[in-house]
């Protein structure tokens, strides 16, 4: 250990590495934040003391924090990449540059704390709308890989399968339609194997349930999840 921080700096280099890689995390869920707070979506209202509004435009409403958070993950990057350059072509023995290790790693550590907490507030904060979002699972095709594995278990092999389903999506987009809308009757025009569960199977909450392994999407294993990871929080 002595000898790590003397000739090197791989403590704090792994500290930067695994805060870039907690940023980047930060950063994909601020974009779904601001992908999912606006007009398109409307999945979520983000609370008034984390947005601005426009110079110009009077109806705006701008995602500012989840747009700064976004934005500080080019920061950590940055700080990360600094003290890998630095360190790159140095001889194995102490040098002056490492002290440039310290702006990197302080910076570092000011800009998680802040982005962490702020993070926390926004998502505490926030008003989920969760009318909208079941009412989009409706209005696509998502259900369509559990409609081909579906058949796959009636003894089709999942090429026949997949080629089925491409076929019924295709007859949905021209009719305006989308599977879960599909009759009994419709369904059996494509294949005899399609009974009155296949009608259940189209429905987004089955998809969702039928994911029952350790990980999976169900609502018990979701809450399994949250669970386990409030029982971690508590420990620390």
């Amino acid at each position: 250990m002595i000898a790590s921080i003397i000739l090197g700096r791989d403590f704090i280099l792994e500290f930067l590495s695994a805060s870039a890689i907690l940023m980047m995390h930060l950063s994909r869920l601020g974009e779904e934040l601001v992908l999912w707070s606006s007009q398109e979506f409307n999945f979520i209202e983000l609370d008034d003391s984390f947005c601005t509004g426009s110079s110009i435009m009077p109806h705006k409403k701008n995602p500012d924090a989840a747009e700064l958070i976004r934005g500080k993950t080019g920061r950590v990057y940055g700080n990360l990449l600094n003290l890998l350059t630095v360190m790159k072509a140095l001889p194995l023995a102490y040098n002056h540059d490492m002290q440039e290790d310290k702006e990197p790693l302080f910076d570092t550590v000011s800009t998680l704390e802040k982005c962490l907490f702020l993070k926390s507030k926004i998502i505490e904060t926030m008003q989920v709308d969760k009318e909208k979002m079941e009412t989009s699972t409706k209005s696509d095709f998502s259900t369509a890989t559990e409609l081909a594995d579906y058949l796959v278990k009636k003894g089709l092999s999942f090429r026949e399968a997949h080629k089925l389903v491409g076929k019924m999506v295709l007859y949905c987009l021209e009719n305006k339609k989308y599977l879960e809308n599909l009759t009994l009757t419709e369904l059996k025009s494509f294949h005899k194997n399609f009974d009155e569960k296949t009608l259940i199977i189209l429905r987004p909450q089955a998809a969702v349930d039928v994911k029952d392994s350790p990980g999976g999407t169900s609502l018990e294993r979701v809450k399994g999840s949250i669970q386990k990871v409030k029982q971690i929080l508590e420990e620390k």
